[in-house]
């Protein structure tokens, strides 16, 4: 099969592709500069030059496609409305060329929101917040309509490993550094979900060699960790104090990451496991903390 792959040199999608060509698949993979088209050759995959606001480059990467892997996004939160905004569109333009065809689409959403204090399982659905304006998931239904094999990857609020300098994580372990204490809020019972990089590639592989449209998946290997723990083992790595901030002071702690920080997402992986027969092999959150993955690269 052929893939286009978009976010094809970020943190998830550059262990897809060579999840996806050690499965005997071609990967075309967007890139916007140079640099990232380099490392896409050294890695075995095509060049597709573009990007996720070129919507003539997503219309003729999904048109030359058996099949499109869409994990790009721009991380840029101080205008997260009109990212929010990009990646619709994108989506929108890569349903529109695979319409009537059958051919899978595989976006990518997150577990985080689905069910906030209680067990997010994959059947359900979040509600409406029109203070979280992506639409990945309503996107994905709305191309469906369209005859087209589109599905979700919810991806945990950590997808970890080595080479993670942006996620989650990077942002606790700069805070720590920056305000001397790894913090948590009240006290840290809220719980977040995990998931390995290259665990996760190999879901979406799976999720593109079995699609089906409507479907959702959770990319879950660890279901709920408490935040305390997290901040806990972070504190230990750095040799910071390990504290805990009123709920009434986050705001002035974590700044815009203070909704992530106090969010309690626990999910379960289960169904897609079953699914897809995927079961997570590499190493946990918890293990990459206390081997000071993130406190050795992050600084």
């Amino acid at each position: 099969m052929r893939v286009f792959l978009t976010g094809a040199t970020g943190f998830v999608g550059s262990a897809i592709v060579p999840e996806l060509i050690n499965a005997g698949h071609e990967v075309l993979g967007l890139a916007r500069s140079e640099a990232a088209a380099d490392a896409l050759h050294k890695a075995g995959a095509a060049v597709h030059m573009g990007d996720l606001e070129n919507l003539d480059s997503l219309r003729s990467g999904a048109a030359v496609a058996d099949g499109v892997i869409h994990t790009g996004f721009v991380h840029d939160f101080t205008r997260f409305k009109e990212v929010c905004e990009i990646d619709k569109l994108a989506i929108e333009t890569m349903g529109s060329v695979l319409a009537g065809s059958g051919r899978p689409l595989i976006v990518t959403s997150g577990s985080a929101l689905v069910s906030p204090g209680q067990l997010a399982t994959e059947d359900m659905m979040p509600p409406f917040n029109p203070a979280w304006p992506r639409a990945s998931e309503q996107m994905a239904d709305a191309v469906a309509a369209l005859g087209v094999k589109a599905s979700a990857m919810r991806l945990s609020p950590s997808v970890h490993g080595e080479g993670d300098l942006h996620g989650f994580v990077p942002i606790l372990v700069k805070l720590a550094r920056e305000k001397g204490v790894s913090a948590y809020i009240g006290e840290g019972a809220n719980r977040w979900n995990a998931v390995h990089r290259l665990d996760a590639a190999r879901l979406y592989r799976l999720a593109l060699e079995n699609p089906d449209a409507g479907i959702r998946f959770h990319a879950v290997a660890e279901e709920a960790i408490t935040f305390k723990t997290i901040a806990a083992l972070i504190g230990k790595q750095l040799g910071v104090p390990v504290v805990s901030i009123a709920p009434e002071e986050a705001a002035a702690h974590f700044s815009w990451f203070a909704g992530f920080a106090g969010i309690d997402c626990p999910a379960s992986g289960a169904i897609t496991r079953e699914r897809l027969n995927w079961t997570p092999v590499h190493q946990t959150l918890i293990a990459d903390l206390e081997q000071g993955v993130y406190t050795h690269a992050i600084k």
